[in-house]
């Protein structure tokens, strides 16, 4: 048993204890949890000291693990989405009916993306879906570059899964799937 795997089933355990969890990504760390669990998103936000109005992104290892938040997608959209992951791009995507509005906030659409982060699509395989996925920061600081500086600014975190990060220079482009605009 490597450490590596070993520190992967404490992040598992942690996601599945209801706990929020700290990962790398392409560009920066990003918090975490599972986002079928309402108390472990509002301990993010907390944590964050984050609004919930404003939603909060999903990640996942593959498509499939993003069909149980959105509604069907048109083939047309289906093609550009495959073309963009996985990868750093974010699409805002129509939410189905029952999914947690601390996920959509004040929105009718959900933040989604498969990662293209080596060990976080680990995470997401492991775990068995998706995961949430903000900046590990409070909120108007800048985001976290490693394990150190999660712990510094959210010493509060159930657990962080260290490794480095992706190389990508900007957070996800983020996209709406409605209007084709690229909103950040």
């Amino acid at each position: 048993m490597t450490t590596h795997n070993w520190r992967l089933r404490q992040a598992v355990h942690t996601l599945q204890d209801g706990g929020v969890i700290a990962y790398p990504t392409e560009a920066v760390y990003g918090v975490g949890c599972d986002p079928w669990n309402d108390d472990a998103i509002l301990d993010l936000l907390e944590l964050k000291q984050r609004p919930w109005e404003k939603g909060l992104i999903l990640i996942a290892s593959d498509f499939n693990q993003l069909q149980d938040f959105i509604q069907p997608v048109p083939a047309e959209l289906l093609r550009q989405l495959q073309q963009s992951w996985p990868g750093p791009v974010t699409w805002l995507l129509p939410v189905r009916p029952g999914v947690s509005e601390l996920l959509t906030g004040e929105h009718d659409t959900i933040a989604v993306r498969v990662t293209a982060h080596p060990l976080t699509r680990r995470l997401c395989e492991a775990f068995g879906g998706a995961i949430v996925s903000t900046s590990a920061n409070l909120t108007g600081l800048r985001p976290a570059m490693n394990a150190h500086q999660v712990r510094w600014q959210l010493p509060m975190i159930d657990y962080v899964l260290a490794g480095a990060l992706g190389g990508a220079k900007q957070p996800s482009q983020i996209r709406d799937a409605q209007s084709g605009a690229i909103l950040r």
